[in-house]
């Protein structure tokens, strides 16, 4: 077995601003399943303030806004993936699982031809 590896993560940019990568991703989905922007933080052990932060560069980047937020009420306040924001996450997964096909692939080749190759 061998003892290489590769590793790699991708992003999103716009201009020098960071859109999206696999953490911010990873957030937005559970802001997706719990409908909470508190929640989804405490679900993946991040602040709240780490999250918000997050959450507000997304939207300053993205062309369009990518979760919507509302305050208080009788059910309590929300935060929601726009359809924009659930088109952005799939965008991502889809480029995302392509460069890792990609890399597996070409693990493959670099381990056969090192496992042809003798060390002296």
């Amino acid at each position: 077995m061998s003892d290489y590896k590769i590793k790699s993560r991708i992003w999103i940019e716009v201009g020098d601003n960071v859109l999206v990568g696999e953490g911010r991703v990873r957030l937005l989905k559970e802001i997706e399943t719990l409908g909470s922007l508190s929640k989804a933080a405490k679900s993946i052990g991040m602040s709240y303030k780490k999250a918000w932060t997050l959450v507000d560069a997304v939207n300053r980047s993205a062309k369009q806004a990518v979760v919507t937020t509302s305050v208080g009420g009788q059910k309590g306040g929300g935060t929601v993936i726009t359809p924009y924001g659930k088109k952005l996450i799939v965008a991502f997964d889809i480029i995302n699982k392509k460069c890792w096909e990609f890399l597996d692939q070409e693990f493959e080749m670099l381990n056969e031809i090192l496992k042809d190759t003798k060390l002296e």
